[in-house]
């Protein structure tokens, strides 16, 4: 827990707990997308869970991990502030550096001495420490990727290439074969890059011996070993946070701000993306071998994208982005990155309307996902509710409402959404009347509407809203037909894997989205699906049952978001400490990002890929507590873009004793502080104070409805008695609270480990993409 009293800090401090005064924060008018804060918007103690670097350009590993062989002085490469040794190496000698974070970009050593001859150090990566070694984890379908023969010509700085950029790892192990490498090992192009270094003044260049003579004796020694991020590129500070949290849970804390940071590192230059090499020679011809990789495949036009993973598959991928774009607004405000992200998917939309499942290499021969689909959608209602870009969504429009009548066309008599691609999270079952994307659909229409009438404002599109609506209308009545009563949940599909057939399925994916998008009229009937996928919890998180032996944070973010929408609060926080304290606690994992996804037993595989070092260890698609603890808990939901209009309605839950955030928009600040305080007259309270942006209003639903039309409110809530609120002024706070010490933090409940089935685990291992 942060050593910060919130009471204190507040009443001591008032006049600028909303109004920091340090010269280099930004002005409480707003922030522009275009052109970043260079320091954080909210600055205060919650700033040490930030885990960006403060120096992109030079990171450096912490602490050794593991030596092997033939080594002299390891710990001085972790000294180079001494500047008087070295860590040498001679054949065989092996050393895995430990960096404090997952970390990403291009290495860099300074070789203080070298044996004449020509000399090669190698290279491997991994996110996890279960696959540090002599071999690199896997960014494509092989099972582990081959290690970077870098050659090492000179002494002073030197780089690997930038085409060898790696998208994430937090252990490096650095060691000479044993043997030298053979010519077709040696995959990578024949010489690094020096940065900083002119052979004519600063190196001593060794020269070559003839390729053949392997006698001589081979030793290089390093002084310094550092890493140039290259990740999110749009900000030179990669701590100017535009938002912020923090509460009485440490681990909550934690959580937030792992969300962010993986989604930092998953938004690349786009000129070092795509992973996937086999792929990419569709598109690019290449012929590297199989085993080997490179960041360096143009996956879209400007100066940063948002992709769906660090290490794999560095592509705009529209699922993630339904997850990572109010995770970014939220945190960094890279909507640029985001808007770079759309610009590729609208760029390769198909004649018939259809958008690609992914961008390139995707979207050259029909790649296309429904699900996927509509998530592009989902995204540009996103970035035009953060944003307020007018003009750009007028320049998509014309191919927004294309892409939504390809879809609206595919709700059938039935109600449902008929789905015709199997393509959507690599989990099986995805075809026929789908539960999921029938739901999907009826959240994007809903946000049309909203696009066409209120923002855009199109005749055309107002025109058809009668006819919108009243398809909506027949997708609530429709989805009734997948209700399993004997479950207490939705079936999958109308085939086989619906109620009582065959491969009878009650999907995380499908029952959560029934609940967040509202398309489930009955409250009785949300709160029924609400507890009953509780009641799947397992000791490690919730299962995504439509995808046998798999935990996704993916399909489990929206499982928060559909616990809140159930009034299920307590609910969405105790899964988060469940499962996103388990990624940041648990064995194998990075302890400081989001996992793509893993198995049901605690391991770190993703039961997608017969190979656990294929695993994504920062996903942006895993960080749905960074957005649901401001939106849900914290209770800050703009109704307009900018946040013009919101609505807060905050819930502190039985986990909380407090909790305060914010973030920015082009309009300013909003900040909430939530705290349980005891009050001289009126026993214990629940304390609720606002900041707005000037020029902003909107309601606050806090034991009842409130208007506010202004910058700052302050209310407080009866915990006893008639439960009833009223608002208050700053003088009365100061006055009247006091800590509450007899608050204690609930133990969460202990479930069993869930058991593999390990015949299905094999059954569903994809190859590809």
């Amino acid at each position: 827990m942060i050593v910060f009293d919130f009471f204190n800090y507040l009443a001591l401090t008032y006049n600028t707990v909303f109004h920091p005064t340090a010269a280099n924060v930004p002005s409480p008018a707003g922030i522009s997308h275009t052109s970043l804060p260079r320091q954080a918007v909210f600055p205060g103690p919650w700033e040490a869970y930030i885990k960006a670097p403060s120096n992109k350009s030079h990171i450096r590993p912490q602490k050794i991990r593991y030596v092997e062989g033939h080594v002299s002085i390891p710990e001085a490469v972790l000294d180079w502030q001494q500047g008087n040794t070295s860590t040498t190496l001679d054949p065989g000698g092996l050393v895995t550096l430990e960096f404090s974070e997952n970390i990403a970009g291009r290495v860099c050593l300074e070789i203080s001495s070298i044996s004449v001859g020509r000399n090669y150090l190698a290279l491997a990566y991994s996110e996890s420490p279960n696959f540090a070694g002599r071999a690199s984890d896997a960014t494509d379908s092989q099972a582990r990727d081959l290690p970077l023969y870098l050659p090492i010509e000179y002494t002073g700085t030197t780089c690997v290439k930038p085409d060898f950029v790696r998208g994430a790892f937090k252990y490096l192990t650095i060691y000479i074969p044993e043997h030298p490498p053979k010519p077709e090992d040696i995959w990578s192009e024949d010489l690094p890059d020096a940065l900083d270094v002119h052979p004519d003044t600063h190196q001593k260049h060794l020269g070559l011996h003839d390729e053949n003579s392997h006698h001589h004796k081979r030793r290089i020694s390093i002084s310094s070993l550092y890493v140039n991020c290259t990740a999110f590129p749009s900000n030179l500070n990669a701590r100017a946070y535009t938002g912020y949290f923090s509460s009485s849970s440490t681990l909550l804390n934690r959580i937030w701000y792992s969300g962010a940071y993986t989604l930092q590192l998953t938004t690349i230059d786009p000129a070092e993306g795509s992973s996937l090499i086999d792929y990419n020679r569709q598109v690019n011809h290449n012929h590297s071998p199989q085993g080997s990789w490179y960041s360096n495949f143009t996956i879209a036009n400007g100066t940063a994208v948002t992709t769906d993973g660090a290490k794999r598959d560095r592509m705009a991928y529209p699922g993630d982005m339904a997850i990572a774009v109010p995770g970014i607004a939220m945190s960094t405000y890279d909507m640029v990155a985001v808007r770079t992200g759309l610009d590729t998917l609208f760029i390769r939309q198909y004649a018939n309307g259809a958008l690609p499942y992914a961008g390139p290499p995707m979207g050259y021969h029909g790649e296309f996902s429904d699900t996927y689909h509509l998530h592009t959608l989902l995204g540009v209602w996103n970035y035009i509710l953060y944003t307020d870009d007018i003009p750009w969504l007028q320049s998509h429009w014309h191919a927004y409402l294309q892409a939504f009548e390809y879809s609206l066309a595919k709700v059938d008599r039935t109600g449902l959404f008929h789905v015709t691609s199997g393509f959507d999270w690599l989990r099986p079952g995805m075809t026929g009347h789908n539960l999921e994307a029938t739901s999907l659909m009826y959240h994007v229409l809903g946000l049309t509407i909203r696009l066409a009438d209120e923002i855009v404002q199109d005749p055309y599109a107002k025109a058809q809203i009668g006819r919108w609506k009243a398809l909506g209308e027949r997708m609530e009545r429709g989805i009734e037909i997948l209700w399993c009563e004997e479950k207490g949940l939705y079936g999958d599909n109308l085939g086989r894997r619906g109620c009582g057939g065959q491969d009878e399925c009650m999907p995380q994916d499908g029952n959560s989205w029934a609940l967040l998008s509202g398309i489930i009229a009955n409250s009785s009937r949300r709160l029924e699906v609400s507890t009953n996928l509780r009641k799947r919890w397992t000791k490690y998180g919730a299962p995504a049952t439509e995808f046998p032996n798999v935990i996704s944070p993916f399909a489990s973010s929206f499982e928060l978001l559909a616990h809140c929408a159930a009034g299920s609060h307590d609910a969405a926080v105790e899964l988060a400490a469940l499962m996103w304290g388990y990624m940041l606690d648990g064995e194998g994992f990075t302890n400081s990002t989001c996992v793509e996804g893993y198995r049901i037993d605690g391991d770190i595989q993703y039961p997608a890929y017969g190979s656990s070092a294929r695993n994504s260890h920062a996903h942006g698609w895993s960080t749905g507590p960074t957005m649901v603890l401001l939106t849900e808990i914290l209770g800050i939901q703009l109704q307009t873009p900018l946040g013009r209009e919101y609505r807060i309605e905050p819930h502190l839950t039985k986990w909380l004793k407090s909790a305060r955030g914010g973030f920015a928009t082009g309009l300013g600040r909003f900040e909430v502080v939530l705290r349980r305080m005891k009050a001289k007259h009126l026993g214990k309270v629940e304390v609720l104070d606002l900041r707005m942006p000037a020029g902003s209003r909107g309601f606050v639903e806090f034991a009842g409805t409130w208007y506010v039309e202004g910058e700052t409110a302050h209310f407080i809530k009866r915990l006893e008695g008639d439960m009833a609120a009223e608002k208050v002024t700053t003088e009365w706070m100061e006055r009247e609270l006091m800590e509450d010490d007899e608050w204690r933090e609930p133990e969460i409940e202990e479930r069993p480990v869930g058991k593999v089935d390990w015949k299905a685990l094999k059954e569903n291992y994809v190859t590809g993409p």
